[in-house]
């Protein structure tokens, strides 16, 4: 045993030719306990075909054993062996001490193949043959974890954490938080993140905590966890556009479009982040700021939706149509395809007197927006003066259907039923 320390010492004092040397001479007189520490020390430094060769003589020594399975297992797993890993595992019987971390990586395995029924049988059976370990109860709580079952995961996360399995092992308290928030328990997931960011800062634990108690809106503890994110991993570009919005929902707009700016320098082509601080622009009373960085957006992806309604809808309100225009046909030379930018269009002809192609066009999309009280306001309005009244009186008693309070509309209506009696 003293030459295989003294291989291994070699090996970690930076003489790892020497080390490997001295590994291989002290395996050949090695009895069968320390052959297997030699194959741990080759496994542990990558040297797998070395620690394969001596777990295959082991196994022919030892058949009936289930701990080499499992190593063997693992080294054909490192080696892209899945298949025979799997054929490896199975070997091992329900009695063997091993058979319940071979489940385990059998489902590991299974999940990788998508297999996810499989996978849930092999857990459920290491369930049946060991209810009370937490090791189990953890495994099955974060496979329902990761399929986004989140209900189902919580039961079996909390026997995990209270059979005894510490954060020290694995940070159930952040998996149990995650679980919490993902069903929509948010309360309930705040002191698990805490708790669990207590034993080691994670970045994706720091988002879960900052994105909960924003859905709560707790801005202020939603800052304080993005902040510390951003401290620990800038890179994590994610968390920029909901800083900037914690930030927004507490007022603080210039930070957040500062927070914004940043989140460009780390990562310049995020088109949330353009879109984002083109809505804030507009908030802070800064059109040609918003305009700008929607364009931005839209240089960057036609496709953007957001980004094009968002600007649209501006032009439309200032009365740029034939920026409007401009717009719409650029999006379409992209294949881009949307009942609003034909709402748009329309309402863009109409301004340019070229009322039969607006009527063709309010026609093709009034189902589509049949609920909407804008619309059909203005397709009203339209007809009125395209010279339809009877059609626009339609429009207008449908928006005041959709929308009662629209005291305004009740006039226009009163007054044209009053002109047609006369």
């Amino acid at each position: 045993m003293r030459l295989i320390e003294q291989a291994i010492e070699k090996i970690e004092s930076g003489q790892v030719t020497e080390g490997l040397t001295a590994l291989e001479e002290a395996a050949k007189t090695a009895n069968h306990e320390m052959k297997y520490t030699v194959a741990e020390t080759y496994y542990e430094l990558g040297h797998l075909d070395k620690a394969q060769a001596i777990i295959d003589e082991l196994l022919m020594l030892y058949p009936d054993e289930g701990g080499l399975y499992t190593f063997a297992a693992e080294i054909l797993i490192d080696l892209n062996k899945e298949d025979e890993a799997i054929e490896m595992l199975n070997e091992i019987k329900e009695q063997d001490p091993a058979f319940l971390q071979a489940q385990l990586l059998l489902a590991d395995l299974y999940q990788l193949q998508s297999l996810d029924e499989v996978a849930e049988q092999k857990l459920l059976k290491a369930y049946e043959v060991a209810p009370d370990e937490p090791i189990i109860s953890f495994g099955l709580g974060e496979f329902y974890l990761e399929r986004g079952d989140y209900i189902k995961s919580i039961p079996h996360l909390k026997r995990a954490k209270h059979g005894g399995l510490t954060n020290d092992q694995v940070n159930v308290s952040l998996k149990l938080a995650e679980a919490y928030s993902g069903s929509g328990q948010f309360e309930e997931a705040l002191p698990h993140y805490d708790e669990g960011l207590k034993q080691k800062l994670d970045p994706h634990g720091l988002f879960g905590y900052g994105y909960t108690a924003y859905l709560l809106g707790d801005y202020v503890l939603a800052i304080e966890q993005f902040q510390a994110l951003k401290a620990l991993d800038p890179d994590f570009t994610t968390l920029y556009p909901y800083l900037a919005k914690a930030l927004e929902g507490e007022n603080r707009l210039e930070e957040a479009m500062d927070v914004l700016k940043e989140g460009m320098i780390v990562d310049e082509y995020n088109e949330t982040l353009y879109v984002h601080a083109g809505k804030l622009s507009f908030k802070m009373q800064q059109p040609s700021k918003g305009e700008a960085f929607l364009r931005k957006t839209i240089a960057l992806n036609p496709a953007n939706v957001e980004a094009v309604r968002t600007l649209a809808a501006y032009l439309k309100h200032e009365g740029r149509f034939e920026a409007l225009v401009e717009l719409i046909e650029h999006v379409k030379g992209y294949g881009e395809e949307d009942p609003l930018f034909t709402w748009y269009e329309a309402a863009a002809l109409k301004e340019g007197d070229q009322f039969k192609k607006a009527y063709e066009l309010y026609q093709e999309i009034s189902v589509a927006f049949s609920e909407d009280p804008d619309f059909l306001e203005e397709y009203g309005d339209f007809l009125l003066e395209y010279g339809d009244r009877a059609k626009a009186l339609e429009q207008y008693r449908a928006a005041l259907t959709v929308d009662p309070h629209r005291l305004h509309v009740k006039e226009r209506i009163y007054e044209l039923e009053l002109q047609g009696e006369n």
